[in-house]
């Protein structure tokens, strides 16, 4: 089962990622520019650092605990799932940035 869902949440991230790159149109509108800038820089420096740090030690033992014995009788049963339906915008993937 767990098998399963793993496969599942996996299909579906990719899914997701999929549609995001049709489902966002961006087309830019105004061209970049940098600021004006002088600068005027001394030398300067780096702050120094002490640190005295704990230890974290991971360790193992053996313990007795009590499991539950459970059976579990699997039967198919007809269920509705979620689907996505994606529509990119109507220009997507028509224009490049050579075309700007």
């Amino acid at each position: 089962m767990k098998t399963g869902s793993a496969v599942a949440i996996g299909v579906a991230a990719v899914i997701a990622i999929a549609a995001a790159f049709y489902m966002i149109d961006i087309d830019q509108t105004e061209e970049a520019r940098l600021p004006d800038v002088e600068v005027n820089v001394e030398g300067g420096q780096l702050p120094e650092f002490d640190a005295e740090v704990g230890s974290v030690e991971l360790t193992e033992e053996t313990a007795t605990v009590k499991v539950p014995d459970v059976d579990v009788e699997m039967k198919d049963a007809e269920i509705t799932v979620p689907g996505i339906e994606v529509t990119p915008p109507e220009d997507a993937g028509t224009e490049t940035a050579a075309d700007n």
